[in-house]
């Protein structure tokens, strides 16, 4: 991994500030060996896809599939790959469908030990990813608007649970910024978006979100929870060791 003091961190962030999503992913391909852009086709990351093929850059996707994605989710996959053709590494959960994981590891497993669920699903494949993939560093769609823990962002940032420099390109630009970019750039997007869903992850904990609402408020509604492991990963210390 490419080694960050504290003070570099604090003034790269500082001089990102001054420079555009698109500067920043230049920048950031410029910068990083083995850099990948990782999502699962929310807006940002729509944008994040449609700025790399502008800008002709060869970098590659990696989309987590956790097995429960909506079936919209999938069919804009599907879109992405007919209009940009990126190169795209799909990594899921270590069965051969839904019904081996449930037939391993029970029903609503999300409501039963979500803890356990995202490490399989999210946490655990990505993981995967980094290792194989030999990613130093990655795109996120993360934007500060998006509220929770997001809130606290910064252009960069290390995981160093997993050896990984995240950029967050996005990070200033509300929903309506992107909004606007999709619309005007002809960027295929979900089609929940149209139903309210601002935020889309897997079918079982996401819902529409009401006007003043934070666009991440549909996800697990009811939960002291804004992520799901795969930007908070040190949680699942505790879950590795007990197993």
């Amino acid at each position: 991994m490419i080694q960050i003091s504290q003070e570099q961190l604090d003034h790269i962030n500082l001089q990102l500030g001054k420079l555009t999503p698109q500067e920043i992913i230049k920048w950031s391909y410029i910068t990083f060996p083995n850099l990948f852009q990782i999502s699962a086709f929310g807006l940002t990351g729509l944008i994040t896809i449609d700025i790399i093929n502008k800008l002709e850059l060869p970098i590659e996707l990696v989309f987590i599939d956790t097995l429960y994605h909506f079936p919209q989710t999938l069919e804009l996959v599907d879109k992405i790959k007919s209009k940009y053709n990126p190169k795209l590494h799909i990594f899921k959960p270590q069965v051969k469908d839904v019904t081996e994981f449930e037939s391993k590891y029970g029903n609503n497993l999300w409501e039963t030990d979500d803890l356990k669920y995202d490490f399989l699903v999210k946490v655990e494949p990505l993981k995967r990813a980094y290792e194989e993939l030999k990613i130093n560093a990655v795109l996120t769609g993360r934007r500060s608007s998006q509220g929770g823990a997001r809130r606290g962002l910064e252009f960069i940032e290390i995981d160093r649970d997993n050896n990984v420099i995240k950029v967050n390109p996005f990070l200033t630009w509300n929903f309506n910024q992107v909004k606007s970019y999709i619309d005007e750039n002809n960027v295929p997007y979900n089609e929940l978006l149209d139903l309210g869903y601002k935020s889309i992850g897997d079918w079982h904990s996401t819902e529409p979100v009401g006007e003043n609402e934070d666009e991440r408020s549909g996800r697990w509604k009811g939960k002291a929870k804004t992520e799901c492991g795969i930007h908070q990963t040190s949680k699942y210390a505790e879950f590795l060791k007990s197993q």
